[in-house]
């Protein structure tokens, strides 16, 4: 890419987007209007008051398929701890070049190298939300409504270290028990109790036992509060777990369970309350998806690589809904998350030109679609 395309990126790596900061986020998400716009493309705007705007940009209908592009304006670190920008002769170092600042802008030059060869673009839309990294738990409502105007989706988080696209991730459920018991005094008044502290330890030790690693399944008590001090019988007492899986079976089963778990007494006086649920579900590889890698790999003359990822992300959102989808087709990069995020130059080039050539041949009507998941 040329230095005009890295200071694009800079521009928007510097701007603070963390998914709470509203302002920052929309101020993101106002420079991708701004670079959108003269491609052709009408914005419908889906206004929040607490987090981000939501942005669905509209390309002009033909006939033929339609595809989505799907990406995510905002990051992890709050105002203040990673937004800087740097580069060497290999990387671009700072917030969001992989996750997914840097996906987003994939998507943008593939498109604008389109608008260029083929003067206009029709049928390929795109779709940024706000909330990706706190679990989409706004914006998965819209992206599930609108996955049905779609025939496939592409979605642009990071690709893998040898430029693999995702063909699967697991589902993925956070889930609390909230126990209440009764308090009394260690010393003088124990048998007066109901310990919330014991009855956790009950609950904790069943839920871990759920986990089947044969089967990729997880569940992970990863937060405990309790009690109110040494010389007190716990009154209340809560457990935060997340749930992770690669089938619909799994998360049946595991989900039962934890109904039953939660529903059960171990320890006389205590009542528990469970809440939470599946946030995103299992995004599977299917037929139908390996179909389009099939379209892609015969129109490009290539062959895609292809992996799966224990993480979720909006992909899972869009495939559970039946429609044909990959991901992974931002840059490689490494970090994300922490303060030593970076991504490879000639991996942008590269998946710039492969995106280009795809879209390209989407556009023309070449890549057939005749079988959904």
């Amino acid at each position: 890419m040329e230095t005009k395309q890295w200071n694009e990126l800079k521009r928007i790596i510097e701007i603070n987007s963390w998914t709470k900061n509203k302002a920052g986020v929309d101020a993101v998400g106002n420079i991708f209007v701004e670079w959108m716009t003269p491609l052709g493309y009408t914005l419908r705007r889906h206004p929040r008051g607490e987090i981000g705007d939501h942005l669905h940009f509209v390309a002009p209908e033909s006939t033929g398929k339609k595809l989505l592009l799907l990406g995510h304006l905002d990051t992890v670190f709050p105002p203040g701890e990673f937004e800087t920008f740097s580069e060497d002769e290999t990387w671009i170092y700072g917030p969001g070049v992989c996750d997914m600042k840097g996906g987003n802008y994939v998507a943008l030059q593939a498109l604008r190298h389109l608008h260029e060869t083929h003067g206009a673009i029709h049928n390929i839309d795109v779709l940024l939300v706000s909330d990706e990294e706190t679990g989409s738990d706004d914006s998965k409502y819209l992206t599930r409504e609108l996955a049905h105007d779609y025939d496939a989706c592409l979605v642009f988080e990071a690709a893998g270290r040898k430029d693999e696209v995702v063909i699967g991730r697991k589902g993925v459920g956070t889930f609390f028990i909230d126990i209440t018991g009764r308090a009394a005094h260690a010393g003088n008044h124990y048998a007066d109790g109901a310990d919330a502290n014991l009855e956790a330890s009950h609950k904790l030790q069943q839920l871990v036992a759920l986990t089947d690693l044969e089967k990729e399944t997880t569940v992970n008590v990863g937060e405990i509060h309790g009690g109110i001090g040494a010389n007190t019988i716990s009154p209340s007492a809560r457990l935060t777990f997340e749930l992770r899986y690669t089938s619909t079976a799994e998360r049946d089963r595991v989900l039962t369970a934890v109904e039953a778990i939660a529903a059960h007494t171990h320890i006389p006086g205590t009542t528990a309350t469970l809440s939470g649920g599946i946030q995103r579900d299992v995004m599977a590889p299917s037929r139908a998806q390996q179909h389009l890698i099939e379209q892609v790999n015969t129109l490009c003359g290539i062959k895609l690589a292809t992996e799966k990822r224990g993480g979720a992300s909006d992909a899972n959102l869009v495939a559970a809904e039946g429609v044909p989808t990959l991901d992974g087709w931002g840059p490689f990069g490494d970090g994300d998350h922490t303060i030593h995020e970076r991504a490879s130059k000639q991996s942008f080039v590269d998946r710039i030109a492969l995106t280009t050539e795809v879209l390209g041949y989407w556009m023309e009507g070449r890549i057939k679609l005749e079988i959904r998941n």
